[in-house]
């Protein structure tokens, strides 16, 4: 894909970008794909997968008790249990705002860990990473932001968000369907949004303004980014989904530059048909 020239232009170190569709096939890649980079939050949909997954093997339910007092898996998984962003401290009641938490995660990640009997790290290895031939993802810090992948690994899970194998086709479309909607909040790196949707691990792109993805980008479209640089979207509506990995934090040399390539990608997709 002649689109994905464009990273040549990014101010970084090193960059690697793909694109893989719905059936799998991987229709575009370049720059470094098989380097491994610090994936920041897109750590978190990779958590949210292994939670959805506990939830089909009846480790814990999405409304089972978690978190501060009245939150539930949901409410952690949907940033919506008023847990503030860094620490396990209460902000807010549980499904009044939407209140983006690492410490969400984190405290997502104990209570599987314990329901399961096993740490969380191994669990997200053995339930995502090994099933998705992910060799070279690893998790090595916190559940929110602490993995390692690269982008080949990530396009194979970014096919499963589009085609799963893994979890049942329901659980996942629940997913990435607005959880709690109308929460206001904060989007990290993008400001207040009104509403600021989320599904349940998965930011939803809507109709949000800023945003990370493009303009072309439909309102279905699903993911993350990361403060490393990072980002992966799925757009059920173009049948495809794109990660790119960096190695500089993000900051305003993205803002342009990333819609940017989104919509060139999708403008190509089109074009290709």
């Amino acid at each position: 894909m002649e689109s994905l020239r464009l990273v040549e232009e990014w101010p970084v170190g090193r960059v690697g970008v793909g694109v893989v569709r719905r059936d799998g096939a991987v229709v575009g890649a370049y720059g470094d794909t098989k380097g491994r980079f610090a994936l920041a939050s897109v750590t978190k949909p990779l958590t949210a997968y292994a939670a959805l997954l506990a939830c089909e093997e009846g480790v814990f339910e999405l409304d089972d008790p978690a978190g501060p007092e009245g939150a539930t898996v949901r409410h952690l998984l949907a940033h919506a249990s008023g847990l503030a962003f860094d620490a396990p401290t209460p902000m807010a009641a549980p499904g009044n705002r939407r209140l983006y938490s690492n410490a969400g995660f984190e405290v997502l990640a104990d209570t599987l860990a314990k329901a399961a009997g096993i740490p969380f790290a191994e669990y997200l290895r053995q339930a995502v990473f090994e099933p998705l031939g992910m060799a070279a993802t690893t998790l090595g810090g916190s559940p929110a932001a602490g993995a390692t992948s690269t982008v080949e690994d990530l396009l194979s899970f970014a096919a499963e968000l589009q085609a799963p194998r893994l979890l049942h086709p329901s659980t996942l479309a629940a997913a990435t369907t607005v959880a709690f909607p109308g929460l206001k909040g904060v989007l990290p790196g993008y400001g207040h949004q009104n509403p600021n949707d989320w599904g349940l691990g998965y930011e939803i792109r809507d109709h949000k303004s800023p945003h990370w993805t493009g303009a072309l980008s439909s309102p279905a479209t699903f993911g993350h980014f990361g403060q490393s640089g990072t980002f992966l979207w799925v757009d059920p509506a173009a049948g495809a989904a794109c990660v790119a990995l960096t190695d500089r934090d993000f900051g305003e040399w993205a803002l342009p530059r990333w819609p940017q390539l989104t919509d060139a990608v999708l403008t190509e997709l089109r074009a290709a048909g």
